[in-house]
């Protein structure tokens, strides 16, 4: 799922542009989410990442000073802002997002990233993998919306983790008043500015021209509240009147194929710079099998799980 926001709520996109407004901030349930850096636990982990090449801003993209207090830190106002989350079932797919979309661009050392967690023992392992990386971790309590889960074709979608991103206007600090949002099943093939530049102008979300992606005006419209006490499969409706189209370019979607077979797809006609595995074939499993479908090769040179295709 893509999504720019101010702040949103429960779409099936590959990306999301929200804008968070920052007139109010909605009070989150208590107990329920908790932000911080979180101290990774030592445990047996499967998963073995190689560690990803060091990523240099270009001249053009002026100082990359970075404190972790002060009046800079992840309040820069000169940063870009991606939530993903870290999910043990699609860790490989968020560590291949993060990986391309540093390849891509031309100010890597300038984008931050916030993580949504279920489970506080990935930290350590982002670290050891991207260890320039300006990050933070965020913890969310999956009870918070465990009850409100309708059952999906899917089971992937019953995850209480995919609905933390209804809950990043309380989750980030008020410093932050726009995120993109993005899935763990896509790879970015351009540099991220170019989104993060998009215009919202008044408008709550960007929403792509499919049901994938929407901007927005989070915080000061109160929506967190609105969408807990809805349903979490209808969330989007909150959102009605207030999304505008961004180019289906950043959301080349479906190359999952469909929720049940996960048949191979082609690309839609028109510019690609988001590559998408929505649906059930997720590229790396795939790959893994040696039945991969034709553009899971396009996914496969960001991935830095410890073995080559």
């Amino acid at each position: 799922m893509l999504s720019i926001l101010r702040f949103s709520g429960y779409f099936s996109a590959a990306t999301l542009l929200i804008v968070l407004s920052l007139s109010f901030q909605s009070s989150p349930p208590a107990e329920a989410i908790k932000s911080s850096h979180l101290s990774s636990v030592d445990s047996l982990n499967p998963f073995s990442f190689r560690k990803a090449s060091i990523f240099r801003n270009a001249d053009e993209c002026g100082s990359t000073a970075y404190k972790i207090s002060g009046r800079t830190g992840v309040c820069d106002p000169s940063l870009v802002h991606v939530a993903i989350t870290l999910d043990v079932d699609y860790l490989r797919g968020s560590i291949a997002a993060v990986h391309s979309i540093l390849q891509h661009s031309m100010c890597p050392e300038s984008i931050f990233f916030h993580f949504l967690v279920s489970e506080v023992n990935l930290e350590k392992l982002v670290r050891s993998t991207f260890p320039q990386l300006k990050f933070k971790v965020y913890y969310f309590d999956p009870d918070i919306v465990r009850n409100m889960i309708s059952t999906s074709v899917r089971q992937a979608l019953e995850q209480p983790l995919n609905y933390a991103r209804n809950y990043l206007a309380d989750l980030l600090e008020p410093c932050v008043g726009r995120v993109i949002y993005l899935d763990s099943d896509l790879v970015v093939v351009d540099d991220i500015a170019k989104l993060w530049k998009t215009s919202l102008g008044s408008r709550t979300i960007d929403w792509l021209d499919t049901p994938n992606g929407l901007r927005g005006g989070w915080r000061s419209r109160r929506v967190t509240g609105s969408m807990s006490s809805a349903h979490c499969r209808r969330s989007s409706l909150v959102f009605a009147g207030h999304v505008a189209p961004i180019e289906h370019r950043w959301n080349q979607h479906g190359l999952g194929g469909d929720n049940v077979r996960g048949s191979c797809r082609d690309l839609h006609p028109g510019p690609v710079s988001l590559l998408h595995w929505s649906g059930s074939g997720k590229p790396w499993i795939r790959l893994d099998s040696k039945r991969h479908c034709p553009l899971d090769t396009l996914w496969a040179p960001y991935d830095l799980y410890g073995h080559s295709y």
